[in-house]
């Protein structure tokens, strides 16, 4: 049998093959690329790849414009286990307070997580850094150019999310007290 009589693999199947051997996220114009087709096809094929894989071990992550393929979030307990490795770190309340801001704010600054926590965010920030929970992701054009941090793909596996859009609806209450706070400082 012949190339040419072979019937190519949906996309949906290539697109598995090519994200279980990336080593890191791709973006969907690369995947493109590679498979030769554009990407509304591979967003297409994405979406039928995410929804076969939800009856098996595995999802596809989204985050920055890139895709991975990462083990389902709900085996996360039983890889450890196998794998030998020390349980997930737990985050105290002020990290999990600075992280939430960072999450549905993003991209933020220091000073503006520091305005709603009330309190100096530093220490929070940099241990948040060295988890790779978050990233410098840029600076402000404001006085002093503050730098801004968004969240990671590491922040989305630890949470098991497959994207930031994922993340549940911030509270009214809660959305409306960081709007305030942003426009006061604004």
């Amino acid at each position: 049998m012949t190339d040419s009589d072979k019937t190519p693999a949906p996309i949906s199947v290539r697109l598995e093959a090519l994200l279980f051997v990336a080593a890191e996220p791709v973006a969907a114009a690369q995947l493109a690329a590679a498979l030769e087709t554009t990407t509304t096809d591979v967003e297409q094929g994405l979406r039928a790849l995410e929804e076969s894989l939800l009856a098996r071990g595995l999802r596809v992550q989204r985050h920055a414009g890139r895709v991975q393929m990462t083990s389902a979030p709900e085996f996360a307990e039983l890889i450890e286990r196998f794998l030998g490795l020390e349980a997930t770190t737990r985050l105290s309340r002020a990290a999990l307070e600075t992280l939430s801001i960072i999450a549905y704010q993003q991209p933020v600054t220091r000073p503006h997580v520091d305005s709603i926590r009330g309190v100096n965010s530093d220490s929070m920030m940099k241990s948040l850094l060295s988890k790779g929970l978050i990233q410098e992701s840029g600076r402000t054009d404001g006085p002093g150019r503050p730098i801004l941090y968004s969240t990671t793909a590491e922040f989305l596996q630890h949470f098991g999310v497959n994207s930031i859009r994922d993340l549940p609806p911030l509270d009214l209450a809660l959305e409306e007290e960081l709007k305030d706070v942003s426009l006061l400082k604004g």
